[in-house]
């Protein structure tokens, strides 16, 4: 047997005494463990979505509409900015944005629509913390000890990169498609349906964009990512980040660069999180 065969298998030895020795759970079993998992989560997202139903002017007005008045802090910044460079052509959403609802149902459906996204974005510490309860019994000693604060940094990551999208790209995107023209003829009129689908999806995507080293953690955990091969496709991944910035930003490349410094600066962060994991990974092979 060669000496890395024998070395692997008594790192299994190794890890099969680390963990907490539990009754085997049959698939079934798991199933029913994850749907309480999945219950407790929803619950929690209604319980939130039903507060943020109740609070609808706070939630309405000072929260998705307003990105689209001047007075919006992100607006105010781009002012502030264009009257410093001696400029409008930076200055963002100067104007409000006109409204309408064409369906009959259409307020209403959109009240409930955003109450249940405002409530899994609150609940969203809570839904992480389910997951990680669950496949928390399947992790080592070690494996528990260092990811001991994966909910926390994932909640806040996920809340930053929802807040990123918030402040920067949904301003961006509202002064670019609210205000194009095909023609001087033909008005803009947006739907607010089309109006929260737009704030919503571009913030939720951000939030998942932000996740980016927790992915790089997990996958160099159990081996399917190294440093070597993000840095070995560093510029293909820059370019599908640019293409990605292109996607959940308007089709101009201010905007675009904007989104695509917090990918690459994430990425590289990413690259750091995978060479530690790896080192330490090593260092316990060369333990035993």
């Amino acid at each position: 047997m060669s000496q890395e065969s024998n070395r692997e298998e008594q790192t299994t030895k190794k890890r099969k005494k680390e963990k907490v020795p539990q009754g085997e759970m049959s698939f079934l079993e798991h199933l029913e463990e994850l749907r309480w998992h999945i219950v407790r989560s929803v619950g929690a997202v209604m319980v939130f979505a039903i507060a943020a139903f109740i609070l609808k002017e706070f939630i309405f007005d000072m929260v998705i509409l307003k990105p689209r008045l001047p007075e919006f802090w992100t607006n105010r910044m781009f002012a502030k900015l264009g009257d410093i460079v001696g400029t409008d052509a930076v200055k963002i959403n100067q104007t409000a944005l006109k409204m309408q609802s064409i369906n009959i149902a259409g307020q209403f459906s959109t009240h409930i629509l955003v109450s249940i996204i405002a409530g899994f974005i609150m609940a969203s510490p809570f839904v992480f913390f389910e997951f990680w309860r669950f496949i928390k019994p399947a992790l080592y000693e070690k494996e528990k000890k260092h990811a001991s604060g994966a909910v926390f940094f994932t909640s806040i990551l996920f809340l930053l990169g929802v807040l990123f999208g918030y402040y920067l790209i949904v301003p961006l995107s509202i002064h670019f498609l609210g205000t194009y023209q095909v023609s001087s003829d033909v008005e803009n009129m947006i739907n607010l349906r089309s109006y929260i689908g737009s704030v919503t999806s571009i913030s939720l995507a951000s939030g998942v964009v932000f996740l980016l080293p927790i992915f790089s953690y997990f996958l160099s955990k159990v081996g399917l990512l190294t440093p070597e091969f993000m840095k070995k496709y560093r510029k293909h991944s820059y370019v599908i980040m640019l293409l990605l910035s292109a996607i959940i930003t308007p089709p101009d490349i201010f905007s675009q660069i904007l989104v695509c410094f917090p990918l690459v600066f994430l990425y590289e962060i990413g690259i750091i999180i995978s060479r530690v994991v790896v080192k330490k990974r090593e260092k316990e092979l060369d333990e035993i």
